[in-house]
């Protein structure tokens, strides 16, 4: 076999994982893949899934880790500073820190109001404090849009990224990508052969 299709053997998965990641989250692609690792990881890490996370970072900053709001919200999640200093960010503009600040949030809101996401995004939009006043979702434009936007990108985000990408190691040391969880390593060699 030439050496043009052995590259081609590793090459070809890892395009076809870049095209999901493209497709799956629309508005500013390059952005959103620059910080999809670790948005994945750390999404994992604590059990939230990565397409919520990386819907509410294109919601929050547009994944600006430099954004400001109006209010004082900072970076890529749009932590306030008293949110930030709850959950240990000591530079809420350091994308690692922001982001598993920001999972951590939305994850304990997920579990205060016992996994229903608008309640939790309500309280991450509005605050808690909104949400207990008004029983639920607080009467806010503001708010009642952002659960909107979260919603839809969400979904739309689900639906075009609903292959998962598995990896391991061959024998030699290789990475291997694929997109078949149950595909072995004498799988992939013989259909590589083929």
């Amino acid at each position: 076999m030439s050496k043009f299709f052995k590259c081609l053997r590793w090459v070809i998965p890892i395009i076809c994982m870049l095209f999901v990641s493209l497709s799956a989250f629309s508005g500013n692609p390059k952005a959103s893949l620059r910080y999809d690792l670790l948005i994945r990881s750390l999404a994992v890490k604590h059990g939230i899934s990565p397409s919520l996370i990386h819907a509410m970072i294109k919601n929050e900053s547009n994944y600006n880790p430099h954004a400001v709001s109006s209010k004082g919200a900072k970076g890529l999640m749009q932590l306030m500073p008293e949110t930030a200093s709850d959950y240990g960010v000591d530079d809420p503009y350091d994308p690692r820190q922001n982001i598993e600040a920001g999972i951590k949030h939305i994850k304990n809101l997920l579990s205060v109001y016992d996994g229903k996401l608008n309640l939790a995004l309500a309280a991450y939009n509005a605050g808690q404090e909104a949400v207990k006043k008004y029983k639920g979702i607080p009467p806010f434009p503001e708010t009642q849009n952002y659960i909107k936007k979260i919603n839809s990108t969400f979904k739309k985000s689900r639906i075009n990224s609903q292959k998962s990408i598995y990896t391991y190691y061959n024998e030699s040391g290789r990475l291997v990508i694929t997109n078949i969880p149950h595909l072995k390593k004498t799988d992939l060699r013989s259909i590589l052969r083929k």
